[in-house]
């Protein structure tokens, strides 16, 4: 993330963050397994689950990361992208960076044996594609017009 990226951005949106978000996300999960532990048994088989999400939740989002460091584009959600990135990860799923997330939640939701906090993981997908995904794609369209629909109609928005 650029220096100038950020001067751009007022307060309220430089908190605005899904780095944040899922940050607010994870302590909430953890607050439920440490509180109000449910059904705490070990299961190896959840406990690899979890740690195969977490992995490939920070591997997937390194990927797009470098994608998009190489197209010179940036990575802040609330600015105006430089480039499309279609390639890498980006031709498999449009938000591989929110998918990470979802990843990395669900995993440590799994490790933590927070079974009530699986509901967060849908609720954190709701809020990235309401507050980021879609003025993204909305910023992107504009922009790049048909080879964004052409994007669209070829890769899709999650998996």
């Amino acid at each position: 993330m650029a220096m100038s990226d950020l001067r751009d951005l007022s307060l309220p949106r430089l908190l605005d963050m899904p780095p944040l978000w899922l940050l607010l996300f994870v302590g909430l999960a953890r607050l439920q397994a440490v509180r109000w532990p449910v059904w705490p048994v070990e299961l190896p088989l959840v406990d690899l689950a979890a740690g195969v999400l977490v992995g490939g939740g920070v591997l997937l989002m390194g990927l797009a990361l470098m994608e998009m460091r190489r197209a010179r584009t940036t990575i802040v959600p609330h600015m105006q992208p430089e480039a499309l990135v279609t390639t890498g990860v980006f031709a498999r799923t449009r938000n591989p960076i929110y998918l990470g997330d979802l990843c990395i939640l669900a995993g440590l939701v799994l490790f933590w044996k927070a079974w009530p906090s699986l509901v967060l993981v849908p609720l954190f997908a709701w809020l990235v594609t309401d507050r980021f995904i879609r003025p993204e794609e909305a910023r992107l369209h504009a922009r790049f017009g048909a080879r964004f629909e052409h994007w669209t109609q070829r890769t899709r928005r999650w998996l």
